[in-house]
């Protein structure tokens, strides 16, 4: 073979640090790209045999990859389709160039072979990010095709020579960088193969070279060293996703999310992603117990593409009220930019989102309709899905009409149209709107949940860190119904029915116990109100209106936004002084002082009941009570 030295075609001599520093978001990279390469050119190999275009004995098709501290070399090895001289000049020397289009070409009658689709250009050129020198050693399966050394420093000079391989395939070779010693450590290659590589549809092998055991000399006088036997596979070549669900059992996929979550409590329950047309698409999705919060973090559901890694940012691909999932989704049809790093928004990748939406809420009318009581039981874990995705999602909240479900503070389960038959006849207002009351905090508003029970009133609980929102939904989506907390105002007029309660007071009376609360209070922000309530209801309510409680809720969860004008508004509250309670005609009748300290006290069991009596103002109403006791 003529050595041949000359300059590969690119139009700029900056695209090494182009590439070395804003290709890639991390340089780890280079090592999914020159693996999944070589897991290319062995299922090309595969392909051909199969189509008949290849006859040689395919023998034990792996990758193997393995490091050289001493040489400071990391090799990538694979016994696929291997390059000849001119192909190496074709596809490595002209950047972005791929031999995927003439493979197709060739080999028409592949009806799938787009998935054996070779990537080699930009992403073989991630291997100057770490490595100041790139030896390619080829063998083609061609007959008669001879071997071929392919050598560059980074700069735009290459050199081909013959080369000294004897078996089909290509050996990859970095000469790694001094500033990129770290992946000289099996360790650190053992962490990007776990990551990247774990499920690679080839068997892949991880070693370290021998550095003690000398193999002669290169044609460049370097010593060569023996690779030690390497029989460590660290990947799983068949995992659960690329199996027909008819052949798994439960524990099957139990066993699967333990090893994808080791530490983890095991799933609720999980979807088996399976569609070909009009995207291909495969993956299983499993839905965590969260409870009631956030607890579990986002970025658990890992994008891979043909069984290769890409990234467990999936915002684009699943809807965002899913992203708390855990699982694997598989496509070959979401496009990736040169890195493989980063969705770009397409019809496909719109359609995926789509189709999971879908699936997600065919399978909670599955367990919906086939065991109520298991659905009920698990809602408290997977409410907080079914809620966002009612709030953010027109076409989910239609599908999950039938299966959304309202919890009363008595822990009783109903759909939408269940809970509205439940309280049409005793919660509709005198204007024909059927008012749905909640408590958010069931122990902290129990005073007002039970004065609104001995109205006859239903009360929910909306507790999760969405109900500010998905309360705003339901008033929108629920024709003539709205929602009001609990606490937004005294039993009696949490629901306007057009009826008044008697007065017991004179109009005189009652603005002289205006007068007396608002000196006992000495507060701007509590706005005292005189209300005739019934006798047996308490002597002071204190509330906040629905809307201004709403708004500055909506603030704190926006983090101010333009809502920031509510958010920096102090508290305002109303205190209901119900006047038709008897303790109102002993404040009437006391002395002055005795009438501001009553009012005082009548006051701080409002604050009391509301949650709102701390530090020093409850120490001094324990010790004012235990002076009205003694």
């Amino acid at each position: 073979m003529v050595q041949e030295k000359g300059t590969i075609s690119i139009n700029t001599e900056n695209i090494f640090p182009i590439i070395k520093k804003f290709l890639y978001s991390d340089n780890e990279i280079f090592l999914r790209e020159l693996v999944s390469n070589a897991v290319d050119a062995i299922q090309k190999v595969k392909r051909l045999s199969s189509l008949g275009h290849y006859n040689g004995d395919l023998g034990d098709l792996r990758v193997r990859v393995s490091v050289d501290p001493v040489a400071k070399t990391i090799t990538i090895s694979d016994n696929g389709i291997g390059l000849t001289a001119e192909e190496i000049k074709k596809y490595i020397n002209q950047i972005a160039f791929s031999g995927a289009t003439e493979f197709l070409e060739k080999f028409k009658e592949a009806k799938d072979a787009n998935e054996i689709i070779g990537r080699f250009g930009l992403g073989f050129y991630s291997a100057f990010m770490v490595a100041d020198q790139v030896e390619i050693r080829s063998l083609s399966y061609q007959d008669g095709a001879e071997s071929a050394r392919w050598t560059c420093d980074g700069s735009t000079s290459f050199e081909i020579t013959a080369g000294d391989r004897t078996e089909r395939g290509t050996d990859v070779i970095l000469h790694v960088n001094a500033e990129s010693e770290e992946f000289l450590t099996e360790s650190r290659i053992q962490q990007i193969l776990d990551k990247y590589a774990k499920f690679l549809p080839v068997p892949v092998q991880f070693g370290t070279r021998s550095t003690s055991v000398p193999d002669g000399e290169d044609e460049e006088g370097k010593p060569k060293y023996r690779d030690e036997e390497i029989d460590n596979i660290i990947n799983n070549t068949s995992p659960i996703w690329v199996k027909a669900p008819s052949g798994l059992t439960d524990e099957d996929y139990l066993s699967f999310y333990r090893e994808l979550y080791p530490f983890s409590e095991e799933p609720l329950f999980w979807i088996h992603l399976n569609v070909d047309y009009p995207f291909n698409l495969t993956g299983v999705l499993y839905f965590p117990k969260l409870k009631n919060g956030f607890e579990v973090q986002p970025n658990k559901i890992k994008l891979f593409s043909r069984q290769v890694f890409i990234t467990d940012e999936v915002r684009d691909i699943v809807p965002e009220f899913l992203l708390l999932l855990h699982g694997v989704i598989d496509s070959p049809d979401i496009p990736l930019n040169v890195s493989r790093s980063f969705l770009q928004a397409d019809s496909n990748v719109k359609k995926i989102n789509s189709y999971i939406s879908k699936k997600v809420a065919d399978k909670l009318a599955e367990i919906f309709l086939k065991d109520r009581k298991s659905y009920e039981e698990k809602w408290k874990d997977i409410g907080l899905f079914v809620k966002y995705g009612a709030i953010s999602d027109e076409k989910f909240y239609e599908r999950s009409r039938d299966f959304l479900l309202l919890t009363n503070t008595a822990g009783e389960y109903f759909t939408l149209e269940e809970y509205r038959s439940k309280v049409a006849d005793t919660q509709t207002d005198k204007d024909g709107t059927i008012v749905f009351l909640y408590a958010s905090d069931a122990e902290g508003q129990d005073s007002y949940i039970q004065a609104a029970r001995a109205k006859g009133y239903d009360v929910l609980l909306m507790d999760s860190p969405v109900d500010t929102h998905f309360i705003h939904q339901l008033e929108m989506k629920l024709e003539k119904t709205s929602l009001r907390r609990v606490d937004a105002d005294v039993a009696d007029k949490l629901i306007a029915k057009g009826e008044e309660t008697a007065h017991t007071l004179s109009d005189e009376e009652r603005n002289k116990l205006k007068e007396i609360f608002e000196k006992a209070i000495a507060n701007p922000t509590m706005q005292v109100e005189v209300e005739s309530q019934p006798a047996e209801s308490m002597p002071v309510t204190i509330t906040m209106e629905e809307w201004m409680r709403r708004m500055k809720d909506m603030s704190k969860l926006s983090g101010g936004g333009g809502m920031n004008f509510y958010g920096n508004l102090p508290d305002t509250y109303k205190v209901a002084v119900n006047a038709n309670h008897k303790v109102m005609g002993k404040i009437l009748a006391a002395e002055e002082a005795q009438q501001v300290l009553l009012a005082k006290q009548a006051f701080d069991l409002g604050l009391l009941a509301k949650g709102l009596l701390k530090g020093a103002d409850l120490t001094a109403f324990v010790g004012r009570s235990a002076e009205l006791i003694g």
